[in-house]
């Protein structure tokens, strides 16, 4: 399993290294610039709000269905039927509260279009994300690798071709970057039922309700947290708008965007790594396996590479933002200074959720995440209105750091794990070491851009020298991986 998951994590991690800089770079840079801050701002901020109702489409279907297969593949066939039964129901029940809220927020035509075409792209996702759960519940690492850039590589070049094709005159407009990803949820939705579909046996739709509410009490747990979290991950830009004037909340929602494009792509990484950790956690803690070597693998290379990344971009901020937008780059390079940091929590984070999640600790992690719902909200009431989209930077990080710190003892007294004054004093030297290499890199005569990768390399071999992590670490469980 080990091998497996290092397989998978190598795979994921050159594919996503190929494509995501395209995508960001190439297409979403350039969509933000062609249509404006506002615009952007628009796009994002009905985005946040037709992602906080995502759960109805989920109710924490993927994640208890990734744990309970990887435990248990035969129930694959079954559960497959019952899921894809309640998932229709759920998106009926989404697209029908999206809408209502949508009356109730007195929403006009153009908003309303918008929110019915996201909507529908979130129901797509959610179905990719839940086909992909059967994929990693199977410990099928590889496959999901691909799978997990698939609807990016479409949104590369449909936007492609209507950035630089030059057969389309009219000049580009944020409606079709939202249809661009439509098209790109529904092939790869197919694509992801081709591939679980070829695993099971002929697949029957059941409305069986007793299995359906089975379904529903199980997962509960699991939506409830979705909910939570996705509250205190993507209000910030809809609690700008509702504080702020409304042309100045529109404009600040897509300043705050643009500080945190990076972060959030950044952050897929993590995201995508956890996906893997799930199943592989459950397995183990299903077969009573020792846990030490594998958590220890997955955080070192997250903590590693979050320390290195929030350092490296908080000192060359400017430089990134400049080499990323046209305009409102002095207002997003210290909107991103900060948001940058929390890439180090959210690491953190989804190494030791994850193993709350895969042990079953749903109440845990959802009294965590009130914890930080609160957190969140206190600390954007109180900065929005001085500090506007800064504020709600400060906001995030501050709501980061409380939940994984509140994480970290919980499951030190579950899992009774003691961290040794060795481990935590190379970690310590780790982070300091890093951010003095990333000051010192700065002073040098040279093209910035290069001291950006001589910042990256030396702090990577700081790490090395810290045996934070080594080549060799990663050789030894390759070679015991099964």
């Amino acid at each position: 399993m080990k091998k497996n998951f290092l397989t998978g994590v190598g795979l994921i991690v050159l594919l996503n290294f190929i494509i995501k800089p395209v995508w960001v770079l190439g297409i979403e840079r350039t969509v933000q610039n062609v249509v404006g801050a506002s615009e952007f701002g628009f796009y994002f901020i009905i985005f946040s709000f037709s992602l906080i109702f995502n759960i109805i489409l989920d109710f924490g279907l993927t994640n208890f269905n990734q744990r309970t297969i990887s435990q248990h593949p035969q129930l694959l066939p079954k559960f497959l039927s019952g899921i894809l039964s309640l998932k229709i129901l759920l998106s009926l029940g989404y697209a029908l509260i999206l809408l209502l809220v949508a009356l109730i927020l007195r929403y006009d035509g153009r908003e309303f279009h918008f929110l019915l075409v996201l909507g529908v792209n979130q129901i797509l996702a959610s179905y990719v994300l839940y086909m992909r759960s059967n994929i990693t519940g199977m410990l099928l690492f590889k496959t999901d690798s691909v799978m997990s850039i698939l609807d990016k590589l479409l949104m590369i070049i449909f936007c492609t071709l209507l950035l630089y094709g030059g057969f389309i005159r009219q000049p580009f407009k944020i409606e079709w970057f939202a249809y661009s990803q439509t098209a790109s949820y529904l092939i790869t939705a197919i694509i992801a039922s081709i591939v679980v579909f070829g695993k099971t046996k002929r697949i029957k739709l059941t409305w069986n309700r007793a299995l359906l509410l089975s379904l529903v009490k199980k997962t509960f747990p699991y939506a409830l947290l979705s909910l939570l979290m996705s509250f205190y991950y993507r209000i910030d830009p809809m609690l700008m708008k509702e504080i702020l004037p409304e042309n100045i909340g529109v404009h600040e929602a897509g300043v705050y965007a643009m500080g945190y494009r990076l972060l959030d792509v950044l952050s897929s990484f993590s995201y995508l790594m956890s996906f893997f950790l799930l199943p592989l956690f459950a397995r183990y803690i299903q077969l009573k396996q020792n846990l030490k070597d594998v958590i220890t693998l997955a955080f070192s290379i997250l903590i590693t590479a979050s320390v290195i990344a929030a350092s490296a971009c908080s000192f060359y901020a400017k430089e990134l933002m400049d080499l990323m937008y046209l305009d409102n780059t002095v207002e997003s390079t210290r909107v991103f200074q900060i948001l940058i940091w929390g890439f180090v929590p959210i690491s953190t984070s989804y190494v030791f959720g994850t193993l709350l999640t895969a042990n079953g600790n749903l109440k845990s992690l959802n009294i965590i995440a009130l914890v930080g719902i609160t957190v969140n909200l206190l600390v954007n009431f109180l900065l929005i209105p001085r500090m506007m989209a800064v504020g709600s930077a400060f906001a995030s990080l501050t709501t980061q750091l409380a939940t994984v710190i509140v994480q970290l003892f919980v499951v030190r007294h579950i899992f009774k794990m003691n961290v040794g004054w060795n481990i935590t004093i190379r970690l310590l030297s780790f982070i300091v070491g890093a951010v003095l290499i990333c000051y010192g890199s700065k002073l040098l005569p040279l093209n910035p851009f290069v001291n950006f990768g001589i910042a990256i390399t030396t702090s990577l071999l700081w790490a090395f020298l810290l045996k934070i992590i080594t080549p060799t670490y990663v050789l030894r469980m390759w070679k015991e991986g099964e």
